[in-house]
């Protein structure tokens, strides 16, 4: 089964900064894009950041020259480094990753995985 846990959520001050890791394991062949997504309460879960298999990379207008994603490989893991945060950047940021992996009696197949989320909350 394959599975992605984030984690370094927290609470952090406006202009501060945090990093989030996702990490990726299970019966991987291969990983394709990664994105961080968040939603905010009341809101629709948004696209953050998309980084391809060979680290090309996309942003949301609201985030582009504060966070910086980031991805090894080797390691099956994405990283999201957030600078300059505002109050805004409040929600529940989830780790989403398109994954080939190998499925009992199934062989390998591609799916959508998403993570459990990590809570970020900037405030004074």
């Amino acid at each position: 089964q394959v599975q992605l846990v984030e984690s370094g959520g927290g609470l952090v001050q406006p202009g501060g900064s945090l990093r989030l890791s996702c990490a990726a394991s299970g019966s991987i062949f291969y990983i394709y894009a990664m994105d961080w997504y968040r939603q905010a309460p009341g809101k629709q879960r948004e696209l953050v950041a998309h980084i391809t298999s060979g680290s090309n990379t996309n942003y949301a207008d609201s985030v582009k020259g504060r966070f910086t994603i980031s991805r090894d490989n080797a390691k099956n893991q994405v990283y999201l480094q957030m600078n300059n945060l505002n109050p805004e950047d409040t929600a529940v940021y989830y780790c989403y990753a398109d994954i080939r992996a190998f499925r009992n009696g199934i062989g390998v197949s591609r799916d959508n995985y998403w993570g459990q989320g990590t809570q970020v909350t900037v405030s004074s």
